[in-house]
């Protein structure tokens, strides 16, 4: 499918003279069964071009979605309509472009729920970053990005505003055969799309795609013929760019629940699992989420006579597993039910076989434990009617350890330094992401409890937020890392890796059920390493 060549293919003013001739592109379409050759049973879902009256200095054309065949009769019914575009404007589909973007910001779960951002702060976008992403970019680029655009504003059109046979084309023969609009190399104006309108908006776009991702893998999990569209569902699915600027390297990522690979699950030694009625419902939920992941690292670039030396630290790290619905009390009894991030890895380094590096220097590693030496001394005395008094004394010590919830360690693997945090049960010191109830020792009586999981969102000592997040600061893990470059690389700018790989996890926290599973996801770039005096 595209339709943005399309677009741009439509008549020039001079030859577009009949106002009654609409110009059709099929999106989709299928046949009833046991319809023959008969044209007129067929189905489809089609994009219209009409020009609108006026003169030439002020010729507009509309867009709309049309249904065929869908309704008694193969009468035509029309699902949207856009406003008008200029067609002797300098760019005369920008506004479309604009009108979709808005609809689907505003259509995001995110903007249905959100109480400090309203939904008319969020709606209108500024035409001239827009304008600027369709001419630095290439046609076969650009058009990409705005065949992803069409496809999710589509996504409410078909599957939310008619019937549900529209929804099953929309999905075999619109969304499926085209997740590969998402593949990084295929999408580098999706990324500057997203730095250029602004993390608010960003976040609008990534949850509605996430939500429009997740209703298809569900569809695809309980079996109705999709598996059989994208065996490699899970490379595709996943998102993420990396950027540099004043002195960060960030990257950010998104990955709904479902694309992860399962790393830890019943049903992953088992060939038939059994999954009960509860769970299913629970399972259901779950699904509804999405992580988004910042890793942002601080870097500076100091030069010496016959060196030149990089310093990077961990910053920011922030994971948020958001819930994608559009209700407060939808699923409300499973609205507490939330993954919870149980190990992070993060990698940063040069590019593979650079020979430039001298040498590399790591920070230390966090201590696990800390033990704290309780002394208690007693002492008892009485006075007996004798000549000489009995005092008795009794001394008793006691020691405690506190685990930490987190422990941060560094490695390096060649030039490349990973930073690993693993999450750990401060009660056994169990690893959380390889928890596994078939060998834990201790019975939780189906609710998860023997995983520490309860310690884990109440009190004042959690190590997560109210909403199952999680922060890592720079003052928690202060230790850098440091690189010794060649002198003769000065002046020049250089590409770095930078990648992370997340497992989250899952246990019963507010409802009883044997349930559980742990996930993981990883996501790799390239940022630039400016090594310019004075930069």
């Amino acid at each position: 499918m595209d339709v943005w060549s399309w677009i741009c293919e439509l008549p020039e003013l001079a030859d577009w003279t009949d106002l009654h001739s609409p110009h059709i592109f099929e999106l989709a379409s299928s046949k009833l069964i046991n319809s023959g050759d008969d044209d007129s049973s067929a189905r489809s879902i089609r994009l219209r071009a009409e020009r609108t009256a006026g003169s030439n200095s002020d010729a507009l054309v509309t867009f709309s979605v049309c249904l065929q065949g869908f309704h008694p009769f193969s009468a035509p019914k029309t699902l949207w309509v856009s406003d008008t575009c200029p067609l002797n404007a300098e760019k005369p589909f920008l506004p479309l472009l604009l009108q979709l973007l808005e609809e689907i910001i505003t259509r995001s779960p995110m903007a249905a729920q959100s109480s400090t951002c309203p939904r008319s702060q969020l709606q209108k976008l500024k035409p001239e970053p827009i304008s600027w992403i369709m001419d630095s970019h290439t046609p076969e680029s650009f058009s990409c990005f705005f065949n992803l655009v069409f496809i999710m504003r589509l996504f409410w059109l078909c599957v939310f505003d008619a019937p549900s046979e529209v929804g099953s084309l929309y999905f075999e023969s619109l969304l499926g055969p085209n997740l590969d609009a998402l593949k990084c190399e295929r999408a580098p104006v999706l990324k500057t799309f997203l730095v250029t309108v602004g993390a608010d908006a960003e976040l609008c776009f990534m949850r509605t795609l996430g939500y429009m991702l997740t209703k298809w893998l569900i569809l695809r999990e309980v079996g109705v013929g999709l598996h059989v569209l994208a065996p490699a569902l899970g490379q595709q699915v996943k998102f993420s760019y990396a950027t540099e600027a004043h002195g960060f390297w960030a990257l950010k990522g998104y990955a709904s629940i479902l694309a992860m690979d399962i790393a830890n699950s019943p049903r992953k030694s088992s060939k038939f699992p059994v999954v009960e009625a509860r769970d299913t419902v629970l399972k259901y939920a779950l699904a509804h989420q999405q992580l988004e992941a910042v890793l942002q690292l601080e870097y500076s670039v100091n030069f010496y006579d016959s060196y030149i030396r990089v310093i990077a630290r961990i910053d920011n790290l922030r994971f948020h597993v958001a819930k994608l619905g559009f209700k407060k009390n939808e699923n409300a009894d499973y609205g507490e039910e939330r993954h919870l991030v149980s190990r992070v890895k993060v990698w940063v380094g040069p590019e593979v076989g650079a020979t430039y590096v001298a040498g590399l220097s790591l920070g230390r590693s966090t201590d696990n434990g800390e033990r704290e030496l309780e002394m208690k001394k007693v002492v008892k005395g009485s006075v007996e009617n004798s000549k000489a008094s009995k005092v008795k004394t009794r001394a008793r010590t006691a020691t405690r350890t506190k685990m930490k919830n987190w422990r941060w360690d560094q490695d390096a693997e060649g030039n490349t330094v990973i930073f690993d945090a693993v999450l750990h049960n401060n009660i056994n010191g169990q690893e959380v992401a390889a928890w596994n109830s078939n060998i834990d020792n201790t019975s939780d009586g189906g609710d998860g409890k023997s995983s520490g999981n309860e310690n884990k969102f109440k009190g004042p000592n959690r190590p997560f937020t109210k909403t199952r997040g999680l922060v890592f600061a720079g003052d928690e893990y202060g230790e850098g890392v440091e690189w010794r470059l060649s002198k003769e690389m000065e002046g020049s700018v250089l590409k770095w890796r930078i990648g992370g790989e997340v497992w989250v996890s899952y246990w019963p926290s507010e409802v009883k059920s044997s349930y559980f599973e742990t996930r993981c996801v990883e996501w790799c770039d390239e940022v630039d390493l400016p090594l310019i005096p004075g930069k």
